[in-house]
């Protein structure tokens, strides 16, 4: 089974990946390896990265580094897997303002303990959690734009210590590719 990752559905996987007890005001970070399944549709040999077409049509840029040697064979057509790292940051912050997506991106990569090429994308948002039903694992929450969302938890723990009402802020940082193989 394999997962696709869509910019505006980053916020709410994180949310769902690394929800942590905002009564306990702490930060809380995970890292994730999520992989993806697609066609190659350029390859760039330059900055070593990949444009992938997932099965849903969500095309992804993906950052090879060198030691993946498998990149200089891949050719346009290309049915691949590549496994990437996310890491997420999950921050209680009450009473902070609500945003939208913020694209941090080139902050992070500029940060002294950010490695070259490693950081693909980052995005925060500061969000507002509107219900949670423990019995189906569901969570509701609200970003600036008053939006609400909408997500299944996998993982019910993730749920523990969250209620109406607390204000996160979620950090998500996509990382270049750990793994790459060609699909027979």
């Amino acid at each position: 089974m394999s997962r696709v990752w869509h910019p505006a559905l980053a916020v709410l996987t994180v949310l769902l990946i690394a929800a942590a007890p905002a009564a306990a005001q702490e930060n809380r970070s995970t890292r994730n390896v999520m992989a993806l399944t697609g066609t190659v549709e350029r390859i760039d040999t330059f900055s070593r990265s990949l444009t992938v077409k997932a099965s849903d049509g969500i095309t992804h840029v993906i950052y090879v580094g060198p030691e993946l040697e498998v990149f200089r064979e891949l050719q346009r057509g290309d049915a691949i897997v590549v496994r990437i790292v996310e890491s997420v940051i999950l921050e209680a912050t009450p009473g902070a303002k609500l945003t939208s997506l913020v694209d941090t991106t080139n902050d992070a990569k500029k940060a002294p303990d950010a490695a070259q090429g490693d950081v693909l994308q980052q995005i925060k948002a500061v969000v507002s959690i509107e219900s949670i039903d423990l019995t189906t694992h569901v969570i509701v929450y609200k970003g600036a734009d008053n939006r609400l969302v909408q997500r299944q938890v996998t993982d019910p723990r993730l749920l523990e210590g969250l209620k109406a009402g607390d204000v996160i802020e979620i950090t998500y940082t996509r990382e270049r590719a750990i793994d790459l193989h060609r699909q027979p």
